[in-house]
């Protein structure tokens, strides 16, 4: 591996081998989703607490402080949205020479293993990665399954994992599930956890990260789960506890609960 792609994973990648990745990408098939009306204001909170920013080129440029230190992981993968006929139809958005100007320590691409444009985004993932590997840049490959959820489970993920990594990506988020260790044993590069939609308790979320860590994730892509609770900050401090202080789930959530007896809510 160059220096280059070497030196740019270790800014999303800590000196643990663990990494708090921040999506706000989510607007480009959701648009104006709760909670991210307004990015900027979303993430200022956060930032302190990310070790990436997952986001487009577009909310980068209007949204993000130039002066911002935080590493971005630029995606670059769309074409569709929620209200369109299908959310697998995706392309390339964004070129790799856009990626460099905007200083990416990588890039994201969504694929969908199973789905009517299956090849049609593991070529773009293809494509991407030649593109990406004469510069140095990583690529993520996200296993999106659009908007069929019972998809989630070990089989079907180790699979998409698995191809993600033979066509190149260096990382790959997916979504945690039970027997979450048969998909990162079989992945030969790092995995992410992905979050999904919004879960029902704080205690929920962070067994799902805690177990997925222990089963072998180096870290997590989190947003929702995060940025529309009710205490944003009190919900990254707590994950990133987990995640770089191996803290439990319960004790994470000690964590969540005295940020949240602060009163802090999204501003602290």
């Amino acid at each position: 591996m160059d220096w280059g792609m070497k030196n740019r994973l270790s800014q999303l990648i800590k000196s643990d081998g663990k990494c708090l990745f921040l999506p706000i990408d989510h607007g480009y098939f959701l648009g104006p989703t709760s909670k991210l009306e307004k990015p900027g204001e979303t993430i200022k909170p956060l930032l302190p607490y990310s070790d990436a920013l997952f986001v487009t080129r577009g909310v980068l440029r209007s949204c993000v402080p130039a002066d911002s230190n935080v590493p971005v992981i630029l995606r670059v993968s769309g074409g569709t949205s929620v209200v369109g006929k299908d959310l697998a139809n995706e392309g390339l958005t964004t070129s790799i020479k856009d990626a460099i100007r905007l200083n990416a320590s990588a890039v994201g691409i969504s694929v969908f293993v199973g789905s009517d444009y299956e090849h049609q985004t593991l070529m773009n993932l293809s494509r991407l990665v030649d593109e990406a590997e004469e510069y140095g840049i990583p690529v993520m490959a996200v296993t999106a399954v659009g908007k069929e959820l019972e998809k989630r489970d070990a089989r079907y993920l180790s699979l998409c994992c698995r191809i993600a990594a033979e066509l190149g990506a260096k990382v790959v988020k997916t979504y945690w599930c039970e027997n979450f260790d048969k998909i990162v044993n079989s992945c030969p590069v790092p995995v992410v956890i992905a979050g999904g939609p919004k879960t029902d308790t704080e205690l929920e979320v962070l067994e799902f990260v805690y177990d997925g860590m222990q089963k072998g994730a180096i870290g997590v892509n989190l947003g929702r789960n995060i940025w529309q609770n009710q205490n944003p900050v009190g919900m990254i401090k707590a994950i990133r506890a987990i995640i770089h202080e191996n803290a439990s789930a319960k004790e994470a959530n000690k964590i969540y609960e005295s940020e949240k007896g602060k009163g802090s809510g999204g501003k602290g």
